[in-house]
C-alpha cells in the first residue's frame, strides 16, 4: 500500500525532537540551566519534586527576555546565540540550536515567566503538551524562571520508561554538581520536595566546589593541572591512583566550559595512568581543556554529549603530558603529613610512642633518629638468595606519604603491617619492591647512565620464534638499558650481563619476559610505552616474591625506598602497594568514636 508524503504538523515535529533532546528528568533540567548560563546568571536556583517528574523549575537573576523574545524562545529553531551556519562551526555558548524549549513544552505543563532588568513588569506565558495557554503580565524580578509540570504527561510510552523517583533524583543531582563544577563563579542551589539539598555560593573557586560537594579532605588527593601549548590549554585536577574506582563517575571534562565527552580523552587519562592504576579502575579527574572554538565540533550529538576535536592527536597529547607533570609534582610540605593513600580526611595525629625499628623518615633531613640513606651508603635490593640485600645509589627523594611510620611485623607469612601517625597500612612487600626497583631501573635509563653488571658464567636462553624476533629486532635498545644479549641464531641468545638492579633474578625469567612484553607492546604502543613495560615486566620478575620471608630490618629498608618513589602507592602494572585504615576509622568501628 503506497502512502502519499505528507508534511508532519508542529506537534508532532517537535514530539520528535523531544524524543531526541529530552529523555528523562534530567535532560530537562540540563538544557533549562544551559539557558541560565548563557543569559549571565550569577545566581541560579533549582527546584524539583518528585525526582522531576511532577516539577522541574529553574530561576535565574540573568538578563531576562521581552515578551517579543520569550514568545519566540518556545517556537522550534528560534534561537539568539547563532545567525548563520558558519557561526555552528565557532560557537561558544552552551545552546544554539533552538530546538530545547520548543520539545519541553511539547511533552509538559511548561510556564515561562521573565523580565527585563529596564522594564516595569515581566511576562508570563503558560503552553500545555505544545499548545499555547496564555501570555499575559506578570510581576517578577529581572531574570527568567521556568517550570516544567507533569513531564510526558501527553506521552505515557515514555513515561512508563522513567526510573524511581530516587533513581531520576539521583540523575538530577550528578547533572547539578557536573554544572556547579563547571562553574564555580556561579552561585547554585538545589531543592528536592521541599528539602534543601545545595546551597553553593557564587563567586567560589574550583577547589572551593570540590569541597562542597565532596569533602575538604578529598582535595588533598588531588593534583593541580596547568599545562598550556599554542593550540591547547589544560587546568583542573588529577587524582592520585588511589582515587580510582569501577566506573567514571568522578571523571568530569569541560571542553571550553562545555561539559562533554569526547572518546580521545578517555584514551589520554588511561594512557597518562597506565603504570599507575590496575586495568578497570579509573581515577578521579577535573579536567578543563580550552582550545580555540573553531578547532572543536560541539554538534556532533543529539543533546551536546559528546564533541569532536579536528585536531585529537594535540589534544591527547596534552592531557597525558597535563596529568603526567602534575602527577610527578611535589606535594607541598603541609601535604606531606597526611597518608594521601587514605579516601578520607586525614584524622588528628595521635601521640608518637618510642619504640624499636621506628622509622622517622621525615627527620632523615634534620639528622635525627633516622638516618640519611646516602650517610648509610646502601638502598634495598633483593640478594641471589632471596633476601633484600643493599645498592649504595639511593632513589631521588620525593614526598613521603607519611610522616613517620613503624614496621610492626608480617600477617599471613606475607602483608606488612605498617603504624603511622594517621592509622594502620598494610603494604603488599613483593609490589612495593616491584615499584621500587622499576623508578630506580627507570631513572638510569632517563640519565642514560644505566649500570651494568657482568655475569660470573654467561649463560644461553633459548627463546619461542615470536620472543626471539622481538627481542631480535630491540637488542641495541637492551644494550643501552644495560643487558648483555648476544644473538647466537636459531632463537638462541647468549646472556652475559644484567642491569645491576635486575642481577638478583633469573636470567631466563627475566630475558623471557621482557621478551614478550617486547612483543606484545611493539604491536600495541608507542616506544615510550613498549620501555615502561619492559621495564616494569624485568622489575616484577626481579622483585621479592610472594612468600618469601623477611626480616623486619629489611621491611624498614623496603619501606624506606617506597616512601622516597615518585609513585608509592601502586606497583608498575597498577597493583596496590599500601592499604590505609585511619585511626578514626578504627574507633568508629569499635565504637569508640
Amino acid at each position: 500500500m503506497n502512502e502519499h508524503i505528507q508534511m508532519l504538523p508542529d506537534h508532532v515535529i517537535n514530539k520528535i525532537a523531544a524524543g531526541e533532546v529530552i529523555e528523562r528528568p534530567a535532560s530537562v533540567m540540563k538544557e533549562l540551566m544551559e539557558n541560565a548560563f548563557d543569559a549571565g546568571a550569577t545566581q541560579i536556583d533549582v527546584e524539583v519534586v518528585r525526582g522531576g517528574m511532577q516539577l522541574i523549575a529553574v530561576s535565574d537573576n540573568g538578563s531576562g527576555m521581552s515578551r517579543d523574545d520569550a514568545l519566540l524562545s518556545i517556537e522550534r529553531h528560534a534561537t539568539s546565540k547563532i545567525r548563520t551556519a558558519e557561526q555552528v562551526e565557532a560557537v561558544a555558548t552552551l545552546g544554539f540550536r533552538g530546538e530545547a524549549l520548543a520539545a519541553v513544552s511539547a511533552v509538559s505543563r511548561f510556564t515561562l515567566v521573565t523580565r527585563l532588568s529596564d522594564e516595569q513588569s515581566g511576562t508570563e506565558i503558560r503552553i500545555s503538551g505544545g499548545k499555547l495557554q496564555d501570555v499575559a503580565d506578570a510581576g517578577c524580578p529581572p531574570g527568567t524562571r521556568m517550570e516544567v509540570r507533569n513531564l510526558f504527561f501527553n506521552v505515557p510510552a515514555r513515561r512508563r520508561f522513567l526510573r524511581t523517583e530516587a533513581t531520576e533524583l539521583a540523575q538530577l543531582r550528578q547533572l547539578f554538581a557536573v554544572y556547579a563544577l563547571a562553574h564555580p563563579e556561579t552561585g547554585l542551589s538545589f531543592v528536592s520536595d521541599g528539602r534543601e539539598l545545595y546551597n553553593l555560593p557564587g563567586g567560589s573557586s574550583l577547589p572551593d566546589r570540590i569541597a562542597a560537594l565532596y569533602n575538604p579532605g578529598f582535595l588533598s588527593h588531588l593534583r593541580a593541572l596547568d599545562f598550556k601549548t599554542d593550540s591547547v590549554k589544560i587546568t583542573g585536577f588529577a587524582g592520585l591512583p588511589q582515587t580510582g574506582r569501577k566506573d567514571r563517575s568522578d571523571q568530569y571534562i569541560f571542553i571550553n566550559g562545555r561539559p562533554a565527552a569526547a572518546p580521545v580523552i578517555y584514551h589520554a587519562l588511561n594512557e597518562a595512568y597506565h603504570a599507575v592504576l590496575a586495568r578497570g579502575r579509573y581515577p578521579s579527574a577535573f579536567l578543563f581543556i580550552e582550545v580555540p572554538p573553531e578547532r572543536v565540533d560541539v554538534n556532533v550529538h543529539p543533546a551536546k554529549k559528546e564533541v569532536r576535536f579536528r585536531q585529537p592527536a594535540a589534544v591527547c597529547d596534552a592531557v597525558i603530558a597535563a596529568v603526567e607533570q602534575a602527577l610527578a609534582l611535589e606535594a607541598p610540605e603541609a601535604e606531606r603529613r597526611a597518608p594521601l593513600f587514605s579516601f578520607n580526611a586525614p584524622p588528628q595525629p595521635v601521640p608518637r610512642v618510642e619504640k624499636q625499628h621506628e622509622l622517622d623518615i621525615r627527620s632523615q633531613e634534620a639528622g635525627g633518629r633516622g638516618q640519611k640513606t646516602e650517610d648509610r651508603g646502601q638502598d634495598s635490593e633483593q640478594g641471589r638468595d632471596g633476601s633484600l640485600t643493599t645498592d649504595s645509589r639511593p632513589l631521588t627523594p620525593s614526598p613521603s606519604p607519611w610522616a613517620w611510620c613503624r614496621v610492626l611485623g608480617q600477617a599471613g607469612g606475607l602483608y606488612a603491617i605498617l603504624e603511622t601517625e594517621e592509622g594502620i597500612v598494610l603494604m603488599d612487600p613483593q609490589a612495593a619492591h616491584e615499584r621500587v626497583l622499576f623508578e630506580k631501573f627507570m631513572q638510569d635509563i632517563t640519565e642514560g647512565k644505566p649500570s651494568r653488571q657482568g655475569l660470573l658464567t654467561p649463560e644461553t636462553i633459548e627463546l619461542m620464534p615470536a620472543d626471539a624476533e622481538a627481542l631480535r629486532r630491540h637488542l641495541p635498545v637492551l644494550d643501552e638499558m644495560g643487558f648483555g644479549i648476544s644473538d647466537f641464531g636459531q632463537d638462541t641468545f647468549m646472556v652475559d650481563a644484567l642491569p645491576v638492579h635486575l642481577q638478583a633474578g633469573s636470567v631466563t625469567v627475566i630475558v623471557t619476559g621482557i621478551a614478550g612484553a617486547l612483543e606484545s607492546s611493539g604491536k600495541q604502543r608507542a616506544e615510550r610505552e613498549a620501555l615502561r613495560e619492559t621495564v616494569a615486566q624485568a622489575a616484577c620478575r626481579t622483585a621479592v616474591k610472594t612468600r618469601d620471608a623477611l626480616t623486619t630490618t629489611e621491611l624498614e629498608r623496603l619501606v624506606e625506598d617506597l616512601a622516597k618513589t615518585e609513585m608509592p602507592y601502586t606497583s608498575p602494572h597498577g597493583r596496590p602497594t599500601l592499604i590505609f585504615t585511619s585511626f578514626t576509622e578504627l574507633n568508629r568501628k569499635f565504637g569508640r568514636s
